[in-house]
């Protein structure tokens, strides 16, 4: 039998990929009484999350009785018919059809969707085949259809509308219960439809909607057990820091906790040798090749961040800011997204997406900054902090007010800007860690140098040199936000094992000339020593 490994494309098949079993990744007993009680409910979760996995795991639970026949469809192939409701609805039925297939003996509809197209047209065929498809079996049709919301326009209406037009008919005469799968929850879709020249509420044009269930995360417990199945088939172990790591970066992310994984295990040649042990520098370079390599899954979810309520959202935790301009309804729709935690205060959902989002915001500007690492790097090897963030000084004066100009997260702005050249000369030798939140009015950075190396039991990782840089926007006083901020510089040192510190002070004030905006002075607090830069 072939050594399983960690899934990181595609639903989880048990004989091929170390998991967690779907059907524990949610309440079942709860979806099985809405599928009892003949309701229309919505599953989402962010992409990668495990929705596919579930809804086929639970088809299977189905169909194994006498009880109910279910089919699974992934209807997103009729996204590019947009606003072509026939052939977006042509398309939907052909792929339910074909789903309905698996179902043994159950190849009635593939016989008569295209009658039903022809006899009632694109607004009301998909209402027809499901009625007399339901029909023609004693047991209750249960649906499921998955990637629901990645149909556009009036298609997608269409869809919605048809359902809720046979629902009053069900089980008889339509399915007993369907199950809307994808990323948002129904009643986000804001939905431009091209013949009515307006927007359509999702909630509207499907207001038998009983419940809407979200697929959470995977908890520490679940990450450690996925973990140990790789253990316990190849004798390889994790250290407790490697294990406390992968739930530290993901979170419990599902894509993300079997990527570092995948990475750690199977990717990087060293670990290859199942004698190795899996350390917490190896999570961390897995991390890094996970970041460096712009991922599909990480691309996909930054890839949101140029939707205008997106930014509304991110950019005040990006920046520390209040939030105030964003509504409930954004907040909840980039949660929605994974973007941000689900629970507790505003905050990026894990720390890998902390990296990830500053680094595609600035990606095309990082590769224009004209740094190289080894003018940074001191002869014993560690890195000439002070000189790098003199140079920013010089780099900002010159080029911040035409590059900010055009950039979308302006009031992150130089908090970016910083970043990214911070990124662009530790790139070739170490990492930056982050923390910010909203409503805390500064950016904390954490350079680590060099990051270390994978190690064995004869060769021991490197010692990592690590130096803070704490990015705060001026208010106020300049004095009150020194103060400020070296209390939280020196917090943070405590925290990360900082040996130098560093407050950059941006003033975004257009009084103040260049020649007062622009300074470093060196302060202390209890004793200890903060070098402070102004921007």
């Amino acid at each position: 039998m072939a050594e399983r490994f960690f899934n990181t494309s595609g639903p989880v098949v048990p004989a091929k990929h170390y998991s967690i079993p779907p059907l524990e990744r949610f309440d079942l007993d709860e979806v099985l009484r809405l599928i009892r009680d003949e309701r229309y409910f919505v599953l989402h979760a962010p992409r990668q999350t495990g929705k596919t996995s579930a809804l086929l795991a639970l088809r299977d639970l189905l169909n194994e009785g006498n009880e109910y026949r279910c089919v699974y469809a992934n209807v997103e192939a009729a996204q590019t018919a947009r606003g072509d409701v026939g052939a977006g609805i042509r398309t939907v039925l052909a792929e339910i059809s074909e789903q309905a297939l698996v179902v043994p003996g159950d190849d009635f509809l593939d016989e008569m969707w295209e009658g039903a197209l022809a006899r009632a047209g694109p607004h009301g065929a998909l209402r027809l085949a499901l009625g007399r498809w339901s029909q023609n079996d004693v047991r209750p049709l249960v649906l499921f259809l998955d990637e629901l919301d990645a149909l556009v326009g009036d298609t997608l209406i269409s869809v919605l509308r048809q359902l809720r037009t046979g629902y009053a008919n069900r089980p008889e005469a339509f399915p007993q219960s369907v199950i809307l799968c994808g990323i948002r929850d129904v009643r986000d879709y804001r939905i431009h439809s091209e013949s009515a020249g307006e927007i359509i509420a999702g909630g509207s044009a499907f207001n038998i909607k009983a419940e809407s269930l979200r697929l959470g995360d995977l908890d520490e417990a679940d990450v450690r057990a996925l973990l140990r199945q790789h253990t316990n088939e190849t004798g390889q172990e994790f250290t407790e820091g490697a294990l406390a790591t992968v739930w530290s970066l993901s979170q419990g992310q599902p894509w993300l906790v079997n990527a570092l994984a995948y990475q750690a295990c199977f990717k990087n040649r060293a670990a290859r040798d199942r004698s190795r042990t899996i350390d917490e520098e190896a999570v961390m370079e897995a991390r890094e090749e996970l970041i460096l390599g712009r991922q599909t899954h990480l691309h996909q979810l930054t890839d949101k961040l140029r939707e205008e309520r997106v930014r509304r959202v991110v950019e005040p935790v990006l920046s520390g800011g209040s939030g105030s301009g964003a509504g409930p309804d954004d907040v909840e729709y980039v949660r929605d997204l994974g973007l941000l935690a689900r629970h507790g205060p505003r905050r990026i959902a894990n720390p890998i997406y902390r990296e990830v989002i500053p680094r595609e915001l600035m990606y095309a500007r990082e590769d224009s900054i004209l740094q190289e690492t080894e003018w940074y790097v001191k002869p014993d090897g560690g890195l000439d902090v002070e000189g790098l963030l003199a140079a920013f000084q010089r780099f900002f004066r010159e080029h911040s007010e035409h590059w900010l100009e055009r950039f979308q997260y302006k009031e992150a702005g130089p908090q970016l800007l910083l970043q990214a050249f911070l990124q662009r000369v530790v790139n070739g030798g170490g990492r930056i860690e982050r923390e910010y939140a909203l409503g805390s009015r500064r950016t904390d950075l954490l350079i680590v140098w060099p990051p270390g190396r994978f190690g064995g039991a004869s060769e021991p990782a490197e010692p990592a040199r690590r130096y803070v840089v704490e990015c705060k926007i001026l208010r106020g006083s300049l004095e009150a936000t020194i103060r400020e901020g070296l209390e939280r510089t020196l917090d943070y040192m405590d925290r990360c094992g900082g040996e130098s510190g560093h407050l950059v002070i941006f003033d975004r004030g257009g009084s103040r000339p260049w020649e007062e905006k622009i300074f470093r002075r060196e302060e202390s607090l209890g004793g200890r020593a903060v070098t402070v830069w102004g921007a």
